[in-house]
C-alpha cells in the first residue's frame, strides 16, 4: 500500500533573484515578473466585484426628465439665497406699509421664489386630485367594471384632526422665526461690539509709535464682520469682501487658515500686544475681543443645528398624507371641485411650511452686507473726525480756562 501524499508541501528553497523560477498561483494566474506593484493574490474576485458595482451617477431618463422641473425649482430658490438684502430706511417703510401693497404683492407673485419652489409639490397633489376625480367619474359613469369601488370617505376624520395640522404648522414657524430672531440679535450684539471696541481704541491709544499699530487693529476691527459674514453665508468670495481692509500678505494668511473669523481674531490679540499702552488699557481692550467669540459660537450653533429633523419629518409627512387622501375625503361634497380645492389646499399649506424652511436659516435673510458696510464707514469717519474733535475740546477747555476772567484778563483771586 502506498504511503499518502502530505496536503502540505515543505517549504521551498529561497531562489537567487536571477532564477526564472515562478511559483503556481490561483487558477492559473502568473504574477508579472517586470511588474512593481502589489501583488493581487484574488484578481478574479475582485474584478466580478467590481463589475456588480452600478454606478453612482447612472439615473434613468424617466428619473432625468422628473428631477428637472424640481431642479428648476430648487435652483431659483438658491439663487435667491444668495440675493443680498437691504436695510430699510423711510421710503422704503413707507412703501412697505402702502394700501396698494396687496395689489403689488399679488403681481408680483409669478417671481416669487417661494411661489415658484411649490410648483412640484402644488403640481402634484393637482395631478392627483385629476386622477381621483377622473376615476371616480369613469366608475360613476359605468366605464369602468362594475368590481371597482368609488374612492371617497367620510370627513369626520379630517375635521377633527385639521385643528392638530393647523398647530403644527404654527409651532414649526414660531420655531424657524425664533431662530431667525436670535440670529438677529446676534448680529447686533457684533456690530455694537466692534463700534464699541474701535471707540476704544480711538480714545485710548495715542503717540506717534503706536499710530502704525493702531491704523492696523482699526482695520482688523472693521474686517471681523466682514470675515464672520463669508464665514457663516456659502458662496461668499471672502478675498473680494477682505482685500478692502487687509494687507496682501494678511489676506493671504486669512484666506489659507481654517475658520477665518478667528485668525482676525489673532490678529487683534497680537496688535494689542506690542501696542505700548498702560496694563489697565490694555486689559480693557482685549475684554473687548469676548463680544466676538460669543458671536461666532451664536451664529455656529445656529448654523450647524437646525430644527430637530424628526418634526420637519413629521411636519412633511402629515402634509403629503393629508393632500393626497384629500381628494377623496371632498368627493361626495365637492365632485370635480375637487382639483381646485386641492390646488388652493396644497398651494396655502406649503407656502407656509416653505417660508418656515427658508428662515430656519436666519443669516441669509439679513442685510449682512449693509450692516458691514454702516459699521467700516461709521469707524472710518469716527477715525477722520479724531483729530477735529479733540481740536474743538481742547479749544473749549482753554476758552473756560477758570484763572481767567470773563473779561480776558487774569484772575487776581485764583493767581
Amino acid at each position: 500500500m502506498s504511503k499518502p501524499r502530505n496536503s502540505i508541501s515543505p517549504p521551498l528553497k529561497k531562489q537567487p533573484s536571477t532564477s526564472n523560477f515562478t511559483p503556481r498561483t490561483l487558477l492559473g494566474f502568473r504574477p508579472s515578473p517586470l511588474s512593481s506593484k502589489p501583488i493581487n493574490k484574488f484578481p478574479f474576485l475582485i474584478q466580478c466585484c467590481d463589475s456588480q458595482k452600478p454606478s453612482p451617477k447612472e439615473t434613468t431618463p424617466l428619473i432625468s426628465i422628473l428631477r428637472r422641473v424640481p431642479d428648476w425649482a430648487d435652483g431659483i430658490k438658491e439663487s435667491g439665497m444668495q440675493k443680498k438684502r437691504l436695510l430699510y430706511d423711510h421710503e422704503q417703510w413707507v412703501q412697505h406699509r402702502s394700501s396698494i401693497r396687496h395689489v403689488r404683492h399679488l403681481f408680483s407673485s409669478l417671481t416669487s421664489r417661494v411661489i415658484l419652489s411649490l410648483i412640484p409639490p402644488v403640481t402634484f397633489f393637482t395631478s392627483v386630485a385629476v386622477i381621483v376625480a377622473g376615476y371616480n367619474s369613469a366608475v360613476t359613469l359605468h366605464w369602468l367594471p362594475e368590481f371597482l369601488p368609488l374612492l371617497r370617505a367620510p370627513s369626520l376624520p379630517y375635521q377633527l384632526t385639521a385643528p392638530a395640522l393647523a398647530l403644527l404648522l404654527v409651532f414649526r414657524t414660531e420655531a424657524s422665526y425664533s431662530r431667525f430672531e436670535e440670529g438677529r440679535k446676534a448680529w447686533t450684539k457684533v456690530i455694537a461690539g466692534t463700534n464699541d471696541f474701535a471707540r476704544q481704541v480711538i480714545a485710548s491709544v495715542d503717540g506717534l509709535s503706536n499710530a502704525a499699530i493702531k491704523n492696523a487693529l482699526l482695520q482688523y476691527i472693521m474686517a471681523f464682520p466682514v470675515a464672520l459674514k463669508c464665514h457663516l453665508i456659502y458662496g461668499s468670495d471672502a478675498r473680494r469682501d477682505l482685500q478692502k481692509f487687509l494687507d496682501a500678505d494678511d489676506l493671504d494668511v486669512v484666506l489659507c487658515s481654517k475658520h477665518r473669523p478667528r485668525c482676525i481674531i489673532e490678529f487683534i490679540s497680537q496688535s494689542l500686544k506690542i501696542l505700548k499702552l498702560e496694563e489697565s488699557k490694555r486689559n480693557m481692550l482685549e475684554s473687548k475681543i469676548t463680544c466676538f467669540h460669543e458671536g461666532i459660537g451664536v451664529c455656529e450653533e445656529l448654523v450647524g443645528i437646525p430644527i430637530p429633523l424628526s418634526y420637519t419629518r413629521l411636519t412633511s409627512r402629515i402634509l403629503v398624507l393629508w393632500h393626497l387622501t384629500l381628494p377623496i375625503i371632498l368627493w361626495d361634497d365637492c365632485q370635480w371641485i375637487v382639483v381646485p380645492g386641492t390646488f388652493i389646499s396644497a398651494a396655502s399649506l406649503f407656502c407656509i411650511e416653505e417660508v418656515g424652511v427658508l428662515i430656519e436659516e436666519p443669516f441669509p435673510m439679513l442685510p449682512l452686507d449693509e450692516l458691514c458696510k454702516v459699521v467700516s464707514s461709521e469707524i472710518q469717519g469716527a477715525v477722520a473726525n479724531e483729530k477735529v474733535i479733540q481740536a474743538r475740546v481742547e479749544s473749549k477747555r482753554k476758552h473756560h480756562d477758570p484763572r481767567r476772567s470773563s473779561n480776558g484778563r487774569p484772575n487776581s483771586e485764583l493767581v
